[in-house]
């Protein structure tokens, strides 16, 4: 953050706690409209920049600091966005949002939404904890930057389609119609029918048939027409393409496990969902994301870019178990569960 001089601006700030108590707020937004907590933070840190670039004057005249906040980094992350297509166009390879380590996605967000937010369907909402998950993030980067805004701050943070018209600069309808063309996405992403088996459980007997290299039961957990996307981003070795059908992908995981000797496989929560981690000597050097419908795996996400792992090499935070509790074991494991080493790594 950044202070200008001068008298005006050396004047303790009263606010200050207010406006720092935003912070886990405006991350939470700007994650969900970029896909990249390290593009969030430094929207978040431009964000700050701006307040404290006005006089002291001005930002009293602010009648509510958070929504200023709020609107600046909405913006921001707008413009961004815009830029985001032709950006992704010079990406080596496929570009997969980055991952959050369990803990980190149940930082908050705007309940209720106040006395100016609409009456919607509640069928149409959609709660901060599906909006973390990767096949939710992955259907974001399909929108236009204007639906993906105006869907977030309306269907997930409770805003009112007026008050994201003054956001995004468009009228109340329009905003109201750009939601609804991104709810007809999430609708059509959406699996038909609720997991019949629990996803921890299907995501465990993956990893156990990953580590025994056994194609034969990596088919009976992969659906027919199973993706598995990974992003190197150029900077380490990965599948350019994503690979298509089970059976090419149960051989190409079989065959990863060969790649690297001395890897271990740590199950993970991963977006609030049960993931897994690849970790050499202690660094992890690939998560995964699944999607789960049936008792199939139909989406693998397995990201090996060392610029959208720092969460996951800093400890940042603590594993949260799917149920949303905190594991208290020391490696952080899915129901404190012992992982064995592996001789292969994910890409």
């Amino acid at each position: 953050m950044s202070n200008a001089s001068g008298p005006e601006h050396d004047r303790p700030d009263p606010g200050l706690s207010a406006i720092i108590s935003e912070r886990s707020q405006l991350i939470n937004l700007s994650y969900r409209l970029l896909g990249s907590l390290t593009e969030a933070e430094d929207v978040v840190q431009e964000t700050y920049t701006r307040w404290y670039a006005m006089s002291a004057k001005q930002r009293e005249a602010v009648e509510s600091p958070g929504g200023w906040l709020t609107t600046v980094a909405s913006r921001i992350c707008l413009d961004l966005l815009g830029s985001a297509r032709a950006r992704r166009e010079r990406y080596v390879g496929s570009w997969v949002p980055e991952p959050l380590p369990g803990g980190m996605e149940w930082i908050g967000g705007r309940e209720g939404g106040g006395a100016s937010a609409d009456p919607a369907d509640p069928a149409d909402r959609v709660t901060l904890d599906e909006s973390i998950n990767m096949a939710f993030l992955v259907v974001l980067d399909l929108m236009t930057p204007a639906e993906r805004v105006a869907f977030i701050l309306h269907d997930v943070f409770r805003y009112s389609f007026s008050e994201v018209a003054s956001i995004v600069g468009r009228t109340p309808t329009a905003c109201r119609q750009l939601a609804s063309s991104a709810r007809r996405r999430i609708r059509t992403s959406r699996p038909a029918t609720a997991p019949a088996a629990p996803p921890a459980d299907v995501v465990r007997a993956f990893k156990q048939a990953w580590e025994a290299k056994d194609i034969d039961a990596l088919l009976t957990l992969l659906a027919p027409d199973a993706t598995a996307t990974g992003d190197g981003g150029g900077l380490v070795p990965a599948a350019l393409h994503p690979v298509e059908g089970a059976e090419h992908v149960a051989r190409f995981f079989a065959g990863r496990m060969d790649a690297v000797a001395g890897v271990t496989l740590l199950e993970r929560t991963v977006n609030g969902q049960p993931g897994l981690v690849a970790q050499l000597d202690g660094v992890s050097v690939s998560v995964l994301a699944f999607e789960v419908k049936g008792s199939r795996i139909e989406r693998i996400w397995a990201v090996l870019n060392p610029d959208k792992l720092r969460p996951w090499r800093t400890g940042r935070s603590t594993p949260a178990l799917p149920d949303g509790t905190t594991d208290s074991t020391t490696d952080g494991t899915i129901h404190g569960t012992t992982d064995r080493a592996a001789d292969g790594t994910t890409g």
